[in-house]
């Protein structure tokens, strides 16, 4: 540098060697065996095998290379298990067109009988895996092994182990050893984080697959595309103009004989923590966009939404419990396990300070459904809110569902108290009839200047007509083999809702927070809209969304 002349050094790449390393496309070709643990259970008759067999029949598992175990304790043959989950592949009207490709299929199902903990029955297992494994002339370690674990969290660790000893691959060549664990993942913080200590002392976090089928939802898929490509919604997801976040999942069946099962965890446990909050649909709802589509740092900004939730508060909640719950024999008779369960989040960051996340789940209700629902504020000074139009004698929802498809208004008039309108709001339907729309304040057609609730409708059936919606389970399976693991719960994610939920959950236990009885078939506990109504929420009334006829 003393000659004044420059000296230029080529400056490293951000992307060094271990980011590289870190998203590096993986194998997806060679031999492929898929061993389904539990396999004449009914998870994996009814859910597992269906999905294996719909991407099979697609044309995403290749004959050529993939090859299909199931293990359990039950003995067994080969045709006794094909026989056994036949009649859950396929419909009756579609049996006969898929009848070639179901024989083909279960010719790759082969079964292994042993115990979940002894090196036994896996030193069986890894041996029909290997001798498929030659028979398609692949070299030792560079085979993909995928264990779907349809089973109960109580034997993950023991299974764990035994795969670890005597199944995964035995060096590194281009093939891996992925394991699929189905969820409860735990009963609260401490459980959880036991279970995930057990599990990431025998494998990596990035062979680890934490499945919950509602994250596989095409509308919960959606989610992303929705918020980050779409330039209208960019300056209007914030607390600036976003009222209130419902989000609803409803059964309208109770417990129907899984009574003692579920008084073990209840409807926080099985739908809150679970789907609503862990699965990471208010985190689609409200993070921050990533800086890229890459796993990781969609999962970086889940987190950072979940950390930002402060302490649910007791006033902030209700529970319910639907009467006939403890008929049952196999739950106790003072069981304060609630079956019905409103609670409000509220995320502490710049975005949504001040709006409240209302997660709402029961069963044994009024009607089937889950959904995402997005109030907006009302509009400031608004000139239309004496216009706004009114039933002067309500009717049944089944008459007004009626006159409402057949184009026929009843009469209405203007609203004299000086009503406001209905808020606007943007609901996505996750089930069933998937849909998503947008509810406006629209002029009432005809002479005279008068306003009426409407929708701009994507109703998915008539939109996509002839297009197959996969099942969750189907895109979920297939991101394994792809090893995608954004729709799948990481291990600090799966920590901080575990976090959220376990001091509410130990009150419950404790008998501090007590569980309303309401009628089976209600919409709940009236103390449940009267939460909604304080929260913010406000109900357009004479208003209800009908799915299109195709």
């Amino acid at each position: 540098m003393g000659s004044g002349q420059w000296h230029v050094e080529k400056r490293s790449t951000l992307r060094n060697d271990s980011f590289l390393k870190e998203y590096a496309p993986v194998s997806e070709t060679g031999s492929l065996a898929i061993i389904v643990l539990g396999a004449s259970g009914d998870l994996a008759k009814k859910k597992t095998f269906p999905a294996l067999f719909n991407l099979y029949h697609q044309g995403f598992l290749n004959p050529d290379e993939v090859h299909i175990f199931g293990y359990a304790r039950t003995k067994i043959s080969d045709e006794d298990l094909r026989d056994r989950i036949r009649g859950y592949l396929v419909d009756e009207k579609n049996a006969s067109e898929k009848a070639e490709a179901l024989s083909k299929f279960l010719q790759l199902i082969k079964y292994v009988s042993g115990p979940y903990d002894s090196e036994e029955g896996f030193k069986r297992l890894d041996k029909a895996i290997s001798e498929h494994e030659i028979s398609k002339k692949v070299s030792e370690g560079s085979s993909r092994r995928l264990f779907y674990l349809a089973l109960p969290p109580s034997v993950y660790p023991p299974v764990c182990k035994m795969i670890k000893e005597w199944c995964t691959n035995k060096s590194d060549l281009g093939g891996w050893t992925r394991i699929v664990v189905e969820k409860p993942f735990g009963k609260d913080l401490e459980s959880a984080e036991q279970l995930s200590s057990q599990i990431g002392k025998l494998f990596d976090e990035q062979q680890i697959y934490r499945i919950d089928h509602y994250l596989g939802k095409e509308l919960v898929q959606n989610m992303l595309v929705l918020r980050f490509a779409n330039r209208f919604f960019l300056p209007l997801w914030n607390r600036d103009n976003i009222d209130n976040v419902q989000i609803v999942f409803r059964e309208d069946f109770g417990t129907e004989g899984r009574g003692g099962y579920f008084d073990e965890y209840g409807i926080i446990r099985d739908i809150i923590q679970n789907h609503l909050l862990q699965a990471s649909v208010l985190c689609l709802v409200a993070m921050e966009k990533p800086i890229s589509l890459k796993p990781e740092h969609i999962r970086d900004e889940k987190v950072k939404v979940l950390q930002s939730v402060i302490p649910i508060k007791d006033e902030e909640v209700v529970l319910g419990q639907y009467e006939g719950y403890k008929d049952d024999p196999t739950v106790p008779n003072d069981s304060n396990t609630p079956t019905f369960a409103t609670t409000i989040l509220r995320i502490d960051n710049e975005r949504w300070e001040g709006v409240p996340f209302i997660l709402k789940a029961g069963k044994a209700m009024s009607s089937k459904k889950a959904d995402i629902r997005i109030q907006f504020k009302d509009v400031p000074g608004d000139i239309f809110k004496c216009m706004y139009l009114e039933q002067i004698e309500p009717f049944s929802h089944t008459k007004y569902m009626y006159r409402y498809q057949k184009n026929c208004w009843s009469k209405l008039s203007c609203n004299a108290t000086g009503q406001k309108q209905g808020r606007n709001e943007f609901v996505i339907r996750l089930q069933p009839s998937e849909a998503m729309y947008m509810k406006l304040t629209v002029k009432q057609p005809g002479l005279e200047m008068q306003t009426v609730q409407s929708e701009l409708d994507l109703s998915y059936k008539q939109r996509y007509q002839g297009v197959s919606i996969p099942e969750a389970y189907e895109r979920l399976i297939l991101d394994t083999i792809k090893g995608d693991q954004q729709h799948f719960v990481r291990r600090d994610e799966l920590k901080a809702a575990w976090e959220i939920f376990t001091p509410l959950l130990h009150r419950i236990e404790k008998g501090e927070v007590k569980s309303i009885p309401y009628k089976a078939g209600s919409r709940g506990p009236a103390e449940a809209d009267q939460l909604l109504k304080k929260a913010g929420y406000l109900q357009t009334h004479g208003y209800i969304w009908i799915p299109p006829t195709l």
